[in-house]
C-alpha cells in the first residue's frame, strides 16, 4: 500500500490541560530515555521534573499554564508523537508549527538535535514567564460554521490602530490573537463586548504579549543564551511563520536562528499563511496535528476553508469529509491517534 504524503503541524502554548494530564505515560511509556534525558536539563537548571508534572495527581492552571512548565511539557510530548509516526503509512513532506510549535518543527525537522531542540523551548519558556510582559486575547472573525463574518476581520484589524499599544499577535485560522500591555487589552476588550460570542473574547491564562515589539527584551536575552551554532540543516522541509518554506540543503543557518529568536518572537505569527505555503508548495494528502490536546485542528481546518481547499467552505462540509476520507489527522483524538501510529 502506498504511503499517504502528510503536513506535520506542531502545536503551541496553551494545549496541555486537564484532559491531557498524563499524555506522555499513557502514549509514550516506551521513550522514557526521551524524558529521563529532558527531565535531567530541568534538574540541572533546578526545574520540576517534566516526569512529575505529567504524573501529577491532579491539573492545576497555575502550574500547568506555566510558561516555563508548559513550554516543555508540550514539547516532549509533541515531539514524542512525532517519532510515532507510522513512516510505513505517511511519508512526511513538510513540518510547521503554531507560536511556540516552530520551536518544536525545528527540532522533528532536525535542524536541531534532540537536547538543544529541548534547551530552545524550555530557555524561551522560561524567559517568557519570568519577564510575562503583556498578555493575549483570542476573538474569532467566523460563525459557528466557520464562515467568515463579512466586515469582522477589517473591524478587528482596525482595533490595533485606535488602541495605543495593541497589536495582532497570531493569524489563526479563523481567529485573530491581540497582544498587548493590560491597559491595552482591557481597553480592546470593552471595544469587543458588543461582539462577544460564547468563551469570546477570550483572556488567554499565564500568556504573555508573544510575537509583538513588548517581547524585545526576552528576544535579546534569547539570542545571548542560544548561539546561531545550535542550528544546522533541516533533514526535512519546514514552514515559518511568515509562511516562508526552508529546505534542506539550502538553509541559511544563521538566517534561521535569526528569524528563531528575531522576528519570530516580536513579529506577529501568521499560522494561517504557514498552512496556506504547506497545502500549497507540497499538497499533502494529510495534515497530522501533533498532539497534546486538541484544540489546534479548529485552526487547521479554518485555514484550509479559508483555502477552500478541495472544495470545502464550511464546518459542515469538512466534518462530512471527516467522517469519510480524513483530511486532518489529530493525535490528540484517540482514534486518529490509531490512523496515525498504525
Amino acid at each position: 500500500m502506498s504511503r499517504k504524503t502528510a503536513l506535520v503541524v506542531a502545536p503551541g502554548r496553551g494545549t496541555y490541560n486537564k484532559d491531557e494530564l498524563g499524555y506522555f505515560a499513557r502514549h509514550h511509556g516506551q521513550r522514557g530515555e526521551l524524558l529521563d534525558a529532558f527531565d535531567a536539563m530541568r534538574r540541572s537548571a533546578g526545574q520540576v521534573p517534566l516526569s512529575e508534572l505529567d504524573g501529577a495527581e491532579r491539573y492545576s492552571v497555575a502550574t500547568f499554564s506555566r510558561g516555563d512548565n508548559a513550554s516543555a511539557l508540550i514539547h516532549a510530548c509533541a515531539l514524542a508523537d512525532f517519532q510515532a509516526i507510522d513512516r510505513d503509512a505517511f511519508d512526511i513532506v513538510a513540518i510547521t508549527g503554531n507560536s511556540m510549535g516552530w520551536y518544536i518543527a525545528l527540532a522533528c525537522a532536525g535542524a536541531l538535535n534532540r537536547d538543544d531542540g529541548f534547551r530552545l523551548v524550555n530557555t524561551m519558556g522560561t524567559l517568557m514567564q519570568e519577564a510575562l510582559i503583556g498578555g493575549q486575547i483570542l476573538m474569532p472573525f467566523v460563525d459557528e460554521d466557520w464562515v467568515e463574518i463579512p466586515g469582522r476581520r477589517e473591524v478587528l484589524f482596525a482595533l490595533c490602530d485606535e488602541i495605543a499599544g495593541l497589536y495582532v499577535s497570531i493569524h489563526l485560522g479563523g481567529m485573530i490573537v491581540f497582544a498587548g500591555d493590560d491597559a491595552a487589552l482591557a481597553a480592546c476588550e470593552a471595544r469587543l463586548l458588543p461582539m462577544a460570542t460564547g468563551r469570546f473574547p477570550m483572556r488567554l491564562a499565564n500568556h504573555a504579549g508573544f510575537h509583538s515589539p513588548l517581547q524585545a527584551p526576552v528576544a535579546a536575552k534569547g539570542r545571548a543564551a542560544l548561539t546561531p551554532g545550535l542550528f544546522r540543516g533541516p533533514a526535512l522541509p519546514l514552514v515559518d511563520g511568515r509562511g516562508q518554506a526552508w529546505y534542506p540543503l539550502s538553509t541559511d543557518t544563521r538566517a534561521l536562528w535569526d528569524y528563531t529568536l528575531g522576528h519570530q518572537v516580536v513579529a506577529p505569527y501568521d499560522f494561517t499563511a504557514a498552512i496556506r505555503t504547506g497545502m500549497h508548495e507540497f499538497a499533502p494528502e494529510a495534515v497530522i496535528v501533533l498532539g497534546p490536546g486538541t484544540t489546534l485542528g479548529g485552526a487547521v481546518a479554518q485555514s484550509l476553508l479559508a483555502l477552500k481547499w478541495q472544495g470545502l467552505s464550511d464546518k459542515a462540509g469538512f466534518q462530512t469529509r471527516q467522517e469519510t476520507d480524513p483530511l486532518v489527522l489529530s493525535m490528540g483524538i484517540a482514534e486518529q491517534r490509531k490512523t496515525v501510529t498504525g
